[in-house]
């Protein structure tokens, strides 16, 4: 069942379940976009196929809100909100380890290698290297001897502040604190991606999407509490926004 925040005639937020593809894909598995032509042709009579445009991408294992145009003036208006910096993206995340600083900026140079679906932080210079910056705070750090892969994990909140391929699983392992539960970036969890049929869960959730409506030009938030096991380990503290 699909889960709506917010629907008017221009634009659907909505929850991206776990392991389910934000957009159409060449598979039979379910996709987001598949599932919100159905449910916006169950309430129109229009008798043609529904326009959902769009705007942003979640990585496959990762949930959270996200925002689609249902016409495409909505959707190029929200595009370019994301071009521009504007429309505000905060996420949840655990990783492996303390980070040296509570609150700090990662600026890195991105590099996407497409044979592998992977990316990586390279030089400045590096022809198709794209800059990428996110701001966290480290919310809470636990000791879990319990878990397998134990030790310290810490609890953050991080605000996007650029769109990459992958962008925060590969800054936090590069930088030292691979995301819990990651089998691409986190070698303790690499054993995890060999498994077939199963569908590694990413220790990330976006939690929070703001941006000014296309149409009525009111700025509009959205928040929701991290989903998962991990999750549930630590004490969720404060608003996913900052007040600023």
């Amino acid at each position: 069942m699909l889960t709506v925040f917010y629907e008017d005639k221009d634009i659907i937020v909505v929850k991206k379940p776990v392991g389910m593809e934000a957009q159409s894909t060449h598979s039979f598995a379910p996709d987001l976009v598949s599932e919100i032509r159905k449910h916006i042709g169950r309430l129109s009579t229009a008798g043609c196929e529904p326009y959902v445009g769009v705007i942003h991408r979640l990585d496959k294992p990762v949930g959270g809100i996200m925002v689609y145009g249902k016409t495409k003036q909505a959707a190029a208006a929200l595009s370019r909100q994301v071009q521009s910096g504007e429309m505000r993206k905060m996420y949840m995340a655990v990783v492996c380890g303390r980070p040296v600083d509570n609150v700090d900026n990662f600026v890195d140079y991105l590099l996407k290698e497409k044979e592998s679906n992977v990316s990586k932080i390279v030089e400045k210079g590096i022809n198709g290297a794209k800059r990428a910056e996110l701001r966290y705070e480290a919310v809470e750090t636990i000791v879990e001897n319990s878990l397998a892969e134990g030790g310290e994990l810490t609890l953050v909140k991080v605000h996007l502040l650029t769109g990459r391929h992958h962008q925060i699983r590969v800054q936090f392992a590069g930088h030292g604190y691979p995301l819990w539960g990651d089998s691409r970036y986190n070698p303790a969890f690499a054993h995890a991606g060999r498994r077939p049929g199963r569908q590694t869960p990413v220790a990330l959730s976006a939690c929070g999407l703001g941006f000014v409506h296309p149409g009525t030009k009111k700025k509009m938030e959205f928040q929701m509490e991290p989903e998962g096991e991990i999750f549930e380990r630590f004490l969720i503290k404060g608003s996913c926004f900052r007040k600023e």
